[in-house]
């Protein structure tokens, strides 16, 4: 009842600012956004869907035949078009998005409620491996053990960049509903 509440609350008025859904690969990043956006009534992009219908190609593929340097400089240009756009979204980016170009100043600058998934380690290796081959990052690592160290290397990198983010959302073993409660309060603070 108390989340429905909070719901109605978030429906019936205005967001006037793009809500943010950021953190590492395989962090739930996209089933938030798209579970909070179908229950705020808030329009879901994937910037990683966006670029892909844009550019006709898959992430895999333009990694592939165009190199991550290509890449990554259309997803800045995706990424502020979205942002500049005057209809709000919840938007759930890349892993690596909030790391290059600039990306993380621009989002912190166009966006009041940034939301920094923060998946343990250990859940992010086991689901990254048994989806590996959907991952081009890590589609050659050959145990969850390996996983682990380059998720744990990687993830120390990436913090300084993750950490900019207004909210800090520690996932543990919570619910996508549970988790999503916790973001639909501070999106209506």
């Amino acid at each position: 009842m108390e989340l429905y509440l909070s719901i109605l609350k978030t429906s019936t008025r205005t967001i006037n600012s793009h809500v943010i859904i950021l953190g590492y690969m395989a962090s739930g990043k996209s089933s938030l956004a798209k579970y909070i956006g179908n229950l705020i009534g808030l329009k879901y992009i994937d910037l990683d869907d966006f670029i892909v219908n844009k550019h006709g190609m898959s992430i895999s593929d333009m990694f592939n035949f165009k190199g991550e340097i290509e890449f990554r400089k259309i997803e800045h240009t995706s990424l502020k078009e979205l942002l500049n756009s005057k209809e709000k979204f919840i938007i759930s980016l890349g892993g690596g998005t909030p790391c290059y170009s600039n990306n993380m100043k621009l989002i912190v600058e166009n966006s009041k409620k940034v939301f920094f998934i923060n998946t343990p380690n250990n859940i992010l290796a086991k689901r990254l491996f048994y989806e590996k081959k959907k991952r081009p990052l890590v589609s050659s690592i050959d145990s969850i053990k390996d996983m682990l160290e380059y998720v744990s290397k990687h993830l120390f990198e990436r913090f300084p960049f993750y950490n900019q983010a207004h909210y800090k959302i520690n996932v543990n073993e919570k619910s996508v509903s549970e988790i999503s409660k916790e973001i639909i309060e501070k999106i209506n603070l």
